[in-house]
């Protein structure tokens, strides 16, 4: 096997934009279940949207790249003001239901053929990219960098700012949660009825962390988009699992814990799908194909997950005290 392939790849996984899109919506997912204690099972939909936002109205408006990446963030906010009003006042397995069956809602709307020419249906949207890298300083012909991470100047404009956005999005989140109105939303994650016995609106404080939140997912799905063209096959159920992995590998309630754990994610999807079938390849793994091979850290990373939520429910950087489903 090719070691020294294998773990290039793998360390140039760490700065890709799937790595920092799933960084950007683990983020928004721990504020709306690290701090406010909101089981989102549909944060794919979320980032749907903003990636959709963003191609759509580039492609049929022309809208520069900001203002199309501004009005997917504005598009997945209302969706969570349409999801969030008539469903918020549910609590932990119903709100994780409905918010699953939005997500999957979302999905088939884009991939139905009745708004093909806006949606692309199944085929999805490509070509949206152009005002994006209009904007690029970097010359796309020349490549920079050094060992794994030595890319083009296209990509490197893509991580830039993917790179900045994360850390944008993370000191957002690090001052929310410092003020008292972060303060407020784990006073509702650990009992809204003592928080509104205070006088407090939670269902106010609940509806702006889904929108917090989801307009931070959004901007991982944009992010992603800017690289690859938009389908409807990447925001499915399993998008969702991968987020919520992620995000209790660094731990649910932190800030810097879901960064932490979409790096850790992604570096060893990258290696487990190379690995593996260089394994198989190899001759160490004979009853098995190569695709199927790849296909087993699927199965990996469900045990992960499992084993995370029963062994080290906190993550990483999490406190096993700020989780109260181990109590």
């Amino acid at each position: 096997m090719d070691w020294i392939q294998i773990l290039s790849n793998t360390a140039s996984s760490i700065i890709s934009p799937a790595t920092l899109g799933y960084a950007l919506a683990a983020l928004g997912l721990a504020m709306h279940f690290g701090y406010t204690g909101l089981i989102n099972m549909g944060i794919a939909g979320f980032m749907a949207v903003g990636a959709y936002g963003f191609a759509i109205t580039s492609l049929m408006f022309a809208f520069p790249w900001w203002l199309a990446a501004l009005t997917g963030l504005i598009a997945s906010g209302v969706f969570a003001l349409i999801l969030g009003i008539p469903t918020l006042r549910l609590r932990g397995d119903y709100l994780a239901i409905v918010t699953i069956a939005a997500a999957e809602v979302v999905r088939l709307l884009f991939l139905t053929t009745a708004f093909d020419d806006v949606t692309g249906s199944a085929d999805g949207l490509s070509g949206y990219q152009g005002s994006f890298q209009d904007f690029n300083p970097l010359d796309p012909t020349k490549t920079y960098g050094f060992g794994p991470w030595e890319y083009n100047g296209t990509a490197w404009w893509v991580r830039i700012v993917g790179i900045i956005t994360l850390a944008i999005g993370v000191l957002i989140v690090w001052l929310l949660v410092r003020s008292p109105w972060g303060r407020a939303l784990r006073g509702i994650r650990e009992d809204e009825d003592a928080v509104r016995s205070l006088g407090k609106n939670v269902f106010a404080y609940k509806l702006q962390s889904l929108v917090l939140g989801g307009m931070l997912a959004a901007a991982g799905g944009i992010i992603i988009s800017l690289e690859r063209a938009v389908s409807p096959g990447v925001y499915v159920t399993s998008l969702t699992f991968f987020i919520w992995t992620a995000l209790l590998l660094g731990g649910a309630a932190t800030v810097f814990g879901p960064v932490l754990g979409s790096l850790i994610f992604w570096a060893l999807q990258t290696f487990l799908s190379n690995v593996l079938p260089a394994m198989v390849k190899a001759g160490y793994l004979p009853f098995m194909t190569e695709i199927q091979a790849s296909t087993v850290r699927y199965i990996l990373v469900g045990i992960a997950l499992m084993l995370l939520v029963i062994f080290m429910p906190q993550g990483i950087l999490g406190n096993k005290k700020e989780l109260t489903f181990v109590k």
